[in-house]
């Protein structure tokens, strides 16, 4: 579609950016429901995260998606913060409203809704839930998952005073365990997530025997490059349902362009198509 002068403009901040899969997700909706507007990649060292923030509202922006390193540093820049992201301790989301910025998290609203996609019917309180993790993304997914009734929340970190942070910031009787202990960690899990970058492509694997994880566990992984991770191809092997973690990078991404752009995009297997450029 065509561009006009008039065309509301957003994008994402990152640094670097160029790896990101927000402007093919944006563009392709804005298309799809024939908006007059655009998302562009913004590449913005940390030292100038504040000033280029301060700046969008003039430039015409309505917002901004918010992404590697500056989701906890965003925090300082905004007028307003939605209670998920005061919460988590982290924004990705970002709304110009009048002369300020609100500043949101959606992660945990991606994870929710992508698992519930392929897993209407889980009992997230029926048993223990495992997170590996204790960084941005888990924040959210831990804070989307005491929302949603989660049972025992089990939390593992390599670093354990990370995750003892975020259960602390949590205020929640979160269950903190060793590195060490994450096979025994998964006896009666009915959910086991992995947010680290441990099976992601050019990073080491995650090590995890899922012996003891039993065949009724959902598995899901943030991780979308490669989309079938180790982790999810030793979890469909054993007769697990496994969750990628495309869809939550998709859904998570909803929020921001219906409060932008004034339209609701959907999820579709097109949009997947799409962005897996089949």
């Amino acid at each position: 579609m065509t561009i006009t002068g008039k065309a509301r403009l957003a994008g994402v901040m990152g640094w670097p950016v160029s790896h990101s899969l927000s402007p093919r997700i944006h563009n392709y909706w804005l298309n799809q429901l024939g908006i007059d507007g655009a998302y562009v990649p913004l590449a913005v060292a940390p030292e100038n995260l504040a000033d280029t923030l301060s700046t969008i509202s003039k430039l015409g922006f309505v917002g901004v998606n918010i992404t590697i390193p500056h989701k906890e540093a965003a925090l300082a820049a905004m007028d307003r913060l939605d209670d998920p992201a005061r919460h988590v301790g982290a924004v990705n989301t970002v709304t110009v409203e009048g002369d300020g910025l609100r500043g949101g998290n959606t992660d945990g609203f991606g994870f929710m809704a992508s698992l519930r996609s392929g897993m209407p019917d889980l009992d997230l309180g029926s048993g223990p839930v495992v997170v590996l993790g204790a960084g941005g993304a888990a924040r959210g997914i831990v804070a989307a998952l005491m929302d949603s009734s989660a049972g025992d929340i089990r939390l593992l970190n390599r670093t354990r005073s990370r995750a003892e942070s975020l259960a602390a910031d949590m205020n929640n009787d979160i269950q903190v365990l060793d590195w060490d202990a994450r096979a025994e960690a998964l006896d009666g899990a009915v959910l086991l997530v992995n947010t680290t970058s441990l099976g992601m492509e050019g990073n080491q694997a995650l090590e995890l025997s899922l012996e003891g994880l039993p065949a009724s566990a959902v598995v899901t992984d943030v991780v979308y490059t490669p989309l079938e991770t180790p982790l999810l191809a030793a979890a469909r092997a054993r007769g697990n349902i496994a969750v990628d973690g495309l869809g939550m990078l998709l859904h998570q991404a909803r929020p921001g362009f219906a409060a932008w752009f004034g339209a609701e995009p959907e999820v579709t297997p097109e949009l997947v198509a799409h962005i897996l450029g089949n």
